[in-house]
């Protein structure tokens, strides 16, 4: 029982159309950020300065400044003054290296140190609990650094 060409051009065409629809769902459910997430800055307390290891941002009139070896300093600063965190009832299990994180809130003297562990999304604050950022908003939470030549 073959095939005529009409037919196999049908099959093709519907299982483009399939595929297309389920790239577009995943699609628009991997960039939505959980439910039960909450802004870790907002109008009342937003972020005013940010240091990550070695690079920083820091807010001021002009609009946002960065480290001079930070290529993405907009993105990077809304990134993370949009960031959405989920609080863990538990201590979770950390892998890799730990990034210290220096945040400065506006309208707070003090200067909080915060532990961030990117591959997993993991936040510890000052007072020792655990948040985890959903895994859409991650990758721009990095800064893009300069190459250097040695």
């Amino acid at each position: 029982m073959a095939l005529s060409r009409k037919k196999w051009n049908t099959i093709i065409i519907v299982a483009s159309v399939l595929m297309i629809s389920v790239l577009t769902v995943i699609e628009k459910n991997s960039q939505q950020t959980p439910l039960h997430t909450q802004a870790l800055f907002d109008k009342a307390a937003p972020l005013s300065q940010l240091q990550y290891a070695e690079h920083w941002l820091q807010k001021r009139q002009s609009g946002w400044q960065c480290s001079s070896n930070v290529l993405n300093c907009l993105e990077w600063a809304n990134a993370w003054q949009q960031v959405h965190i989920s609080a863990l009832t538990d201590k979770p299990e950390t892998a890799g290296e730990p990034i210290e994180l220096v945040i400065q809130v506006d309208d707070l003297d003090d200067a909080q140190l915060w532990v961030l562990f990117q591959q997993q999304g993991l936040l510890k604050s000052p007072a020792g609990n655990w948040y985890q950022v959903p895994p859409s908003l991650r990758e721009a939470l990095k800064p893009i650094i300069r190459a250097q030549v040695n």
